[in-house]
């Protein structure tokens, strides 16, 4: 595109009606007041700067120049004095942003849906968008999640000349009724992008749901009711034939087992004669 750029060109005076404004022009918004000053300056000075158009079907397709153009149809001129190039749909996309970049009163937004709407046109990955646009791919990224941002946020934004940083910050914030409250508060408040960094931290710490109480002591509760039963079915199945019963109160629940104690002694009585009976071993002597 340079080399384009470096070679000699005419100035061509053109009607201004068959000037075409250009599809990935990113600037939207024009202060009316800048545009009749300017208009005034061209009709006392000229033109000193001419408008950079490629020729398209039916007329002309701006390239750069859409501030001096408007100026000059306000003003009621016929003729713009333009610059013919022959350029590629990508080329004349790039030029358009870059020529607005440099300038200044690009609000964050029009350059972010520029440069989205360059990726999309070009279908190419966002690294190798990137590097067309001469920029770092953690800068481009960083300028295309503002997007994500809703309209009416981003408008207070525009009006308070709030920055790109205040912007991304406020992207931490999930949902949107919050944001905006955020975003007045910050506003009413004055803060700068460290003190709007420090605020937003604070209100997520505050906006942290409270913590339940732990459901761990139900569930201990049901692992003693379950070894509680498994043990009774355990002294039932060694004959000990225990009886359970569970009584509540508004105070406590309680669990208790009985077992006969005919049951009992004899269940121990048996058990100390099979320990004091000899145990035989494989490795004892035999005895003749």
């Amino acid at each position: 595109m340079l080399e384009i750029l470096r070679k000699q060109k005419t100035v061509e005076s053109i009607p201004v009606d068959l000037v075409f404004p250009n599809p990935f022009q990113p600037r939207r918004v024009f202060d009316e007041e800048e545009l009749f000053a300017l208009g005034e300056s061209i009709r006392e000075n000229g033109l000193i700067q001419p408008v950079s158009v490629r020729k398209i079907k039916g007329g002309f397709e701006l390239i750069a120049g859409e501030r001096r153009l408007r100026a000059s149809k306000l003003i009621g001129k016929q003729k713009i004095e333009a610059i013919v190039y022959e350029i590629s749909d990508e080329d004349c996309a790039v030029w358009a942003l870059i020529e607005n970049l440099q300038r200044e009163g690009l609000s964050p937004f029009d350059e972010a849906e520029a440069m989205a709407k360059l990726i999309s046109a070009w279908n190419i990955p966002r690294d190798e968008a990137a590097k067309r646009l001469g920029i770092a791919a953690s800068s481009l990224s960083n300028k295309l999640r503002i997007l994500k941002l809703s309209e009416p946020v981003r408008k207070i934004i525009l009006e308070n000349n709030l920055t790109e940083r205040h912007a991304r910050e406020l992207l931490r914030i999930e949902k949107e009724s919050d944001r905006e409250e955020v975003l007045l508060e910050i506003v009413k408040r004055g803060l700068n992008v460290p003190k709007t960094e420090k605020f937003i931290s604070a209100f997520l710490e505050k906006e942290k749901p409270k913590r339940k109480p732990p459901k761990y002591l139900i569930k201990d509760m049901r692992i003693f009711i379950n070894t509680f039963e498994h043990a009774v079915k355990v002294m039932d199945s060694a004959g000990l034939c225990p009886v359970s019963t569970v009584t509540e109160n508004e105070e406590s629940i309680t669990y208790s087992v009985s077992v006969p104690k005919a049951k009992a002694f004899r269940s121990a009585g048996e058990m100390a004669e099979k320990s004091a009976a000899p145990v035989l071993s494989a490795f004892a002597p035999s005895v003749i």
